[in-house]
This record gives C-alpha cells, structure tokens and sequence, in this order.
C-alpha cells in the first residue's frame, strides 16, 4: 500500500460554462487565467533556481 492511497484525493474545480459567458467576462476570464499563468511560472522558475543551487552545493 502507498501512502497516496491513505491520502483524501482532491476534487478538481469544475469548469466555467463559456457558452453562457459574455465576450467581456471571456476576456477578463483570460485575463484572469493568464494572471496565474505567470504566477504560476514565477514559482517554477523559483524551485528551479532553488534546485540548482542546491544541486551546485552537493555535487561539490
């Protein structure tokens, strides 16, 4: 047994139904998503930048 398989899965959020959305509230929805996008990359780029000192400092 895992011990994933003793962990509580997590639910996915449900989507956004588009097709009643208006032009407006799809460009601010993309707005919005693209906001995270770069949030998202900036912590990425902060665990690697993270990884690779650490990988520096033991492979001494």
């Amino acid at each position: 047994m895992d011990i994933e398989d003793l962990e509580p899965r997590k639910k996915q959020p449900e989507r956004k139904n588009l097709e009643i959305m208006s032009v407006e509230a799809l460009h601010a929805y993309i707005t919005e998503l693209e906001a995270e996008i770069a949030r998202t990359q900036g912590v990425i780029a902060s665990k690697e930048k993270a990884r690779t000192g650490a990988d520096r400092f033991f492979k001494r």
